[in-house]
């Protein structure tokens, strides 16, 4: 790992009052004093394990220290359920140190996400949902985390839509009665890999969370899957805001960086902080470039990253 190399690419000045102190304290193994690539983001911008390995090398926690040394403040782990409660301690640990928040786990379970799973409405898959759940607080508790994501399954054609629905709320009830007094808020994310998948539109997904009423169903609103499904976006980020709990973002065409492809995140970012919303955007999106080069280019003060809200294609002036 070298990310004094990857400050010093970035042009980052020496550490500056009031960052510098607080990063010395809590990032590196060694006490080297190197430049931050850069102060914090305004909003937080939640990289995943993987997008800086090229600087940071393959080690978890190096990589989290990493993100925080460019400017990071929060993480979102789709792969956590799958990783050794001794490493998801330390990863809690590193970012309780750090103060950094942790962003969206994936609620997995067997047959998760593309089997028929909460749409049969059977007793099976409902047990199978509970368990998950309850592996989920325990994941939950080692890093802090207040956001897991839920996806339903792929739909059921043998039975009609409506009663498929129904089916699909019963088992987030299930869920919500476990997860609401724990804090741990079960995000639903619509999905645009398949047209099997049951879960689509925010709409839909809307009405879900209105029929399960709980604080603790909440909307996962993706840009990327949302643009490819749906588009319109402003308009049903607005219809569907008082059940939105997380956001995550991404290009498309091509899942990159935000100023890579045709979704106009300039005004998005400006709507959302009109709106105020001081929640997590999830990075769940790969780098333009590839190497070295392409993850100099994610957080560079050279690309346009940070002439929008948006991190990679992020900015730092928004709050």
């Amino acid at each position: 790992m070298n990310r004094r190399s990857f400050a010093n690419m970035l042009g980052g000045s020496l550490l500056t009052a009031g960052v510098g102190s607080q990063a010395l304290a809590s990032t590196t193994k060694s006490k080297s004093l190197y430049a931050l690539a850069e102060a914090p983001y305004k909003m937080l911008y939640a990289p995943h394990f993987g997008m800086f390995k090229n600087h940071a090398g393959n080690d978890e926690i190096d990589q989290l220290k990493f993100m925080y040394d460019m400017g990071f403040r929060s993480l979102e782990d789709n792969g956590l359920m799958g990783r050794t409660p001794e490493l998801q301690n330390k990863i809690g640990e590193t970012m309780a140190k750090l103060g950094m928040t942790m962003g969206v786990f994936v609620l997995s379970h067997e047959g998760f996400p593309d089997r028929m799973t909460m749409t049969t409405g059977t007793k099976e898959w409902k047990e199978a949902f509970k368990k998950a759940c309850k592996s989920a607080i325990e994941t939950s508790k080692r890093v802090n985390a207040k956001w897991c994501t839920v996806v339903p399954g792929n739909y059921y054609r043998k039975l009609p839509i409506g009663i498929q629905t129904g089916h699909v709320i019963d088992s987030l009830k299930i869920g919500a009665e476990l997860l609401e007094p724990q804090g741990l808020v079960m995000v639903l994310e619509p999905l645009s890999d398949t047209p099997d998948l049951f879960l689509r539109f925010s709409d839909q997904t809307y009405e879900i969370c209105r029929a399960v009423g709980s604080p603790s169903c909440k909307i996962l609103f993706d840009m990327y899957h949302m643009q490819k499904n749906e588009g319109n976006m402003i308009t049903n980020i607005d219809l569907t805001w008082d059940e939105i709990a997380y956001i995550q973002i991404g290009a498309n065409p091509g899942r990159k960086e935000t100023t890579t492809g045709e979704i106009n995140y300039a005004n998005i970012f400006k709507h959302l902080d009109k709106k105020g919303y001081k929640g997590v955007l999830g990075m769940e999106h790969g780098n333009f470039y590839p190497g070295k080069e392409g993850e100099r280019l994610a957080t560079s003060k050279r690309t346009n990253h940070r002439k929008f809200t948006g991190c990679g294609l992020w900015n730092r002036s928004f709050s």
